[in-house]
């Protein structure tokens, strides 16, 4: 006779063993026309799910978070399933969801048209509406390998006969459509109101490029219209903001094809680089860190001495020269220790904070390459943190606030931080990990923080926090990350003096806050619309000229601006006025200036904000002290 706990404390009692749909039928008539899943003891289970023990329940709906995550798994069956419907002689592979959706990879004898995708989408809402059960079925590896067979499903096939044998696998069956799956599912199809395809993309299966390149039918599905109708807005409206679309139209820079994922910057774009890389330069050495600069391309030996040539090397570049094998660096800790070694330090030395705009280069998959946002060169503002055990809650809690700071002054003060706690495999003793974690958590919770924990998520040399910020479209980027490492400096022979004479080894602290520039560069476009601040915008003004008659005072105007430290360009061109107000609009500066005879005569200009705002006419030093208040409102800028 099971027990069942519910989430409000009540307990139900039944005689015999009943499934979640029952339990939830015992509640109410609408829970159970609600009821999408169950989790039993934090575990999602499907309707059918049978209850034969005492144990704690909740009733997953569309209302949960984890309900739209059945929602969109099935949803992905269900597209499985109008494809084969279409075309018998595609072959399905497989269907996760991801992030706002799903998607679904086919094997098919050619690329599935634009038009195809309005069939499959219809072919799904007609099976929606049958509302055709979905019914789980068990069965050992090896009948379940002999069975897609038996259809011609070969990859499905592939995909079980890796799974250890001798353990069962779990199938999935709605009308005429049977997937391998773990599950959960709706319970029925009829569930599956609200979704729509996007796109179809290639993939290779397995990732991996020597295989043959699959389809992907991307899709989104949802438990209202209306959410699905704001995420198709936010699309549009990310479309809009596209920073690649932008880069191109404000001239900031550009990628080709003779270097993949490398960027080409541009005056105006390297201007923007050139701000951002010169605040984190002043708030950096405020914070009491030193820059130095280490070496593009090192030794092999150094790589393998530090990990990285076993761990990392299908992600490098390398090279030959002298019979020597080198690396490109992927990243900036095995230099940082080599300068920390050139010294013998004692404790009274640390924390020893060692900053470097570093440039970095990573053997990314040319179809993961992304504009600015996934890229093969970059630098990163990166920084090691030597230190004793005992500051490392002084020093991450320091670098908290200046982190919020940072992001407070780029306009991201809805940040999410994330605790990646210790995986099952590491390095370090479980003393030092409790310490470790312990103080990290100390850190956070003296910055004024909101974490969320993931067990098992740090590296094997360390726990890490990551820092995620919330653009003007609600998209989450992660940026910042604070990893603690006691690995690294073992393996390159990092140490100090303690107060008792002994050596000792130093914890190593990876910091960064903004991470790639290039990237966040692409993140600042987006999240602004191209419309930067004024303390970031490559060009902050120009003068305009109604006629000829004003060129000598447009220039004097420029004169005195720079002088005040402002970027500032004239427009002296003969074309009309308002044609040179609408094409300096679309560049979307902070300011035009409209220069006429009058505004000559009195010694003034015409002032024009971002937005077609008309502030009338101002005297240049009431210009300045406006651009000055406004650039201010940004710490450490003016």
């Amino acid at each position: 006779m099971p027990n069942i706990t519910l989430p409000d404390g009540s307990v139900r009692s039944f005689e015999q063993p009943v499934t979640i749909a029952q339990v939830a039928a015992s509640i109410g008539a609408g829970l159970a026309r609600a009821a999408l899943a169950g989790k039993v003891e934090g575990r999602l289970v499907d309707t059918s799910h049978l209850i034969e023990h005492d144990t704690q329940l909740s009733i997953v709906t569309d209302k949960d978070a984890d309900g739209l995550e059945v929602i969109r798994h099935s949803t992905a069956h269900l597209l499985a399933y109008a494809v084969k419907e279409l075309f018998p002689d595609a072959q399905v592979t497989i269907g996760p969801v991801i992030d706002n959706g799903f998607y679904y990879d086919f094997s098919y004898k050619r690329p599935f048209t634009p038009e195809d995708l309005a069939k499959i989408e219809a072919r799904m809402g007609e099976l929606a509406k049958r509302d055709i059960p979905v019914e789980r079925s068990v069965l050992p590896r090896d009948e379940a390998v002999a069975y897609f067979k038996s259809i011609g499903e070969h990859y499905k096939a592939e995909i079980i006969a890796s799974i250890p044998q001798g353990e069962d696998v779990s199938l999935y069956r709605e009308g005429d459509f049977t997937d391998l799956c773990r599950g959960p599912h709706v319970p029925s199809t009829g569930k599956l109101k609200v979704f729509k395809l996007m796109k179809v993309a290639g993939a290779y299966w397995r990732g991996d490029s020597k295989n043959e390149m699959l389809q992907r039918i991307y899709g989104t599905a949802w438990a209202k219209k209306e959410d699905q109708d704001a995420y198709l807005h936010m699309l549009e409206e990310a479309e809009k903001r596209d920073h690649r679309r932008l880069g191109k139209q404000l001239d900031l820079f550009h990628l080709q094809e003779e270097a993949p994922g490398m960027v080409f910057w541009h005056p105006n774009g390297w201007t923007l680089w050139q701000q951002i890389e010169q605040y984190m330069r002043r708030v950096l050495t405020e914070a009491g860190y030193q820059e130095v600069k280490t070496p593009l391309v090192m030794d092999r030996q150094l790589w393998e001495r530090s990990g990285h040539w076993d761990n990392y090397r299908d992600n490098m570049f390398t090279t030959e020269s002298e019979k020597r094998d080198y690396a490109i660096k992927p990243m900036n800790c095995p230099g940082h220790v080599q300068i920390y070694n050139h010294g013998l330090h004692s404790y009274r030395d640390l924390p020893l904070r060692l900053a470097e705009f570093g440039s970095c280069h990573r053997n990314e998959p040319s179809g993961a390459l992304h504009g600015l946002m996934r890229v093969r060169g970059f630098v990163q503002d990166d920084a090691h943190i030597f230190c004793t055990e005992d500051q490392i809650v002084a020093e991450v809690t320091a670098f908290n606030e200046l982190l919020s700071r940072v992001y407070r002054d780029f306009g991201f003060t809805d940040v999410a931080v994330k605790l990646s706690l210790r995986p099952e495999k590491r390095a370090g003793s479980d003393e030092v990990w409790d310490k470790a974690e312990g103080g990290l958590r100390e850190a956070l919770a003296a910055s004024g923080h909101q974490w969320e924990e993931l067990p098992g998520e740090g590296a094997f040399y360390g726990p890490k926090i990551e820092y995620h910020v919330k653009d003007a479209l609600g998209r989450s980027w992660q940026c910042g990350t604070m990893q603690l490492d006691f690995v690294l400096p073992e393996r390159l022979d990092a140490e100090y003096v303690a107060e008792d004479n002994t050596r000792r080894r130093p914890v190593m602290l990876h910091r960064a806050i903004l991470g790639s520039l290039e990237r966040f560069i692409g993140i600042l476009i987006e999240n602004h619309a191209g419309a930067l601040p004024m303390w970031l915008s490559p060009v902050q003004a120009v003068v305009l000229n109604i006629s000829e008659a004003q060129a000598d005072y447009v220039a004097e105007v420029v004169k005195t601006l720079r002088s005040r430290g402002f970027r500032v360009e004239a427009d002296l061109r003969n074309e009309k006025i308002t044609y040179k107000i609408r094409e300096h609009s679309v560049r979307k500066l902070p300011y035009l200036l409209v220069v006429g005879d009058k505004e000559k005569a009195a010694d003034v200009v015409a002032v024009r904000a971002r937005g077609n705002q008309d502030l009338g006419q101002m005297s240049l030093e009431e210009v300045v002290e406006r651009w000055q208040r406004e650039i201010s409102t940004f710490a450490g800028t003016a």
